[in-house]
C-alpha cells in the first residue's frame, strides 16, 4: 500500500498523545473519592471482562481516529479488479500456410477451435471483432457481444494467398476507431512478394496522439503462422497502434521448424517470422506468445481471456479506511451508551 498524500501521516503522532490524555484522565479519576451506599454495587465492576468493558469505547474510538488518519493520507493499492478492456479485436491470420497439418487437423481447424473457446470465455458485456488477412485484411464481423454471430464468423474463415499482417493490424484499428481517418483501403495492395511495403495511413495528428497502451478499453490478438509477404510493413502498422494507444498481442502460431505446405502443384516451405511479432508486441507495450500445439494455443487463449477479465492496478482506497473510520466511532459510541444505561 501507497500514501498519495504521505505527509499527513504525521498525523498518527497524535495517537500516542491522546493515548498519555486518557491515561492521565484514569489517574485523576481514581484520586477522587468515591462512596458507595452498599458493596453490592461493586461486584458488576468486579467481574471477569469488565476491564475491557471499560476501556473499550476508548480503544474503538483510538482505532478510528488512525483509520481517519489514513484516510485523509489517500492511501492506494494493487488490488485486481474487472479489466476496462471492452473491446477485442481478433486478428486471425488465413493465408494458405494455415492448412499445415503439423497441428492436427491443420493450422486453420486448431485456430478456429481456439478463437471459439476464447469468445465463449468472455463475459457478456466484452465486445469481440474478427479481421481475416490474407493478401488484404477484411472485417469479418464489426464487434458485437452475440456469441452466435462470432462462433459463425470464425467458422467462415477460408484460405487466400501471401500474408499481409500490417493489413491486420491496421485494419483492426479502423475496426475500433471508425470515427477517425484511418483509411483500410491504404492497407489493401498486393505487392509482389518480398516486395516494398504498402504506404500506411496518416497518424493521428499530435493533438489525438496518445501514449503507448493507454487506450483501456480495447485491444488486438493478432495471430499468425508466417511473415510479411505483402502490403504495410508490420513494424509501421504497430507504431501507429502504439500512437491510438492500442496493445497489440502477438501469438505465432505453428512448429518453431515450420511446414512445407502444398498447393495446386506448389510447395513452399513457411515459418512464422518470430522477431517482428515479438517487435510488434513491444512497441504496442504488449506481449509475445508462441504456441506450438492446438493445446498450447488454447492454453494462450485462456491466459489472454484471463488478463482482458480481470486486471492488477494502483486504487486508491480511501474510502474503505474512511468507512472503517466511521464503523470504529460508531461501535464506540454503542459500547459506552450500552455501559451506561446498564449502571443506570
Amino acid at each position: 500500500m501507497t500514501l498519495m498524500w504521505p505527509d499527513l501521516i504525521w498525523l498518527a503522532l497524535a495517537l500516542p498523545a491522546l493515548v498519555a490524555a486518557y491515561v492521565l484522565l484514569l489517574r485523576r479519576r481514581r484520586r477522587a473519592p468515591l462512596r458507595y451506599a452498599s458493596l453490592a454495587l461493586l461486584r458488576p465492576a468486579l467481574g471477569r471482562g469488565q476491564w475491557l468493558m471499560r476501556h473499550l469505547p476508548a480503544l474503538l474510538l483510538l482505532l478510528a481516529v488512525a483509520a481517519a488518519v489514513v484516510a485523509i493520507s489517500r492511501p492506494s493499492a494493487v488490488v485486481t479488479l474487472p479489466s476496462e478492456q471492452r473491446t477485442i479485436i481478433l486478428a486471425i491470420d488465413v493465408s494458405l500456410s494455415m492448412s499445415a497439418t503439423d497441428i492436427a487437423p491443420d493450422r486453420l481447424a486448431a485456430a478456429q477451435a481456439a478463437a471459439r473457446e476464447f469468445v465463449r470465455a468472455q463475459p457478456a458485456d466484452v465486445r469481440v471483432g474478427i479481421v481475416s488477412f490474407a493478401g488484404t485484411a477484411t472485417v469479418v464481423q464489426p464487434p458485437t457481444d452475440n456469441r452466435d454471430d462470432l462462433i459463425a464468423a470464425i467458422d467462415r474463415l477460408q484460405l487466400d494467398r501471401h500474408t499481409a499482417i500490417g493489413s491486420g493490424i491496421i485494419v483492426s484499428l479502423a475496426t475500433l476507431f471508425p470515427e477517425r481517418a484511418i483509411d483500410p483501403e491504404q492497407t489493401l495492395i498486393n505487392g509482389r512478394r518480398g516486395g516494398p511495403a504498402a504506404p500506411v495511413p496518416t497518424r493521428p495528428p499530435a493533438a489525438d496522439a496518445v501514449a503507448p497502451a493507454s487506450f483501456n478499453s480495447a485491444a488486438v490478438i493478432l495471430l499468425t503462422d508466417g511473415r510479411r509477404t505483402t502490403g504495410p510493413d508490420p513494424v509501421d502498422a504497430a507504431r501507429m497502434a502504439a500512437e491510438h494507444g492500442v496493445r497489440v498481442f502477438t501469438v505465432g502460431f505453428g512448429t518453431s521448424e515450420g511446414a512445407m505446405v502444398s498447393n495446386e502443384g506448389w510447395s513452399v516451405f513457411m515459418r512464422f517470422d518470430e522477431d517482428t511479432l515479438k517487435a510488434i508486441a513491444d512497441i504496442t507495450q504488449a506481449r509475445y506468445f508462441h504456441a506450438g500445439t492446438a493445446a498450447e494455443l488454447q492454453q494462450i487463449y485462456q491466459d489472454l481471456n484471463a488478463r482482458f477479465v480481470l486486471e492488477r492496478r494502483g486504487t486508491e482506497i480511501t474510502a474503505l479506511f474512511a468507512a472503517a473510520a466511521a464503523a470504529l466511532m460508531l461501535a464506540a459510541a454503542f459500547v459506552s451508551l450500552t455501559r451506561v444505561n446498564r449502571y443506570a
